[in-house]
């Protein structure tokens, strides 16, 4: 599943990948997802400029 633009990698496909979570102690939360949400996103896909103007 490709990220839309104006997403985060990360954000989408921990989202809609429950794989992911599955690996991981469900009484505990996912590390990657606590620093995303302390430390804010990396990494945005880009959108694509609007070409009407």
């Amino acid at each position: 599943m490709k990220t839309p633009p104006g997403q985060c990698p990360q954000w989408w496909q921990h989202a809609h990948n429950k794989s992911i979570h599955r690996s991981h102690d469900q009484s505990q939360d996912c590390p990657q997802c606590v620093d995303h949400m302390r430390n804010g996103c990396p990494y945005i896909v880009p959108k694509k400029k609007s070409s009407w103007f």
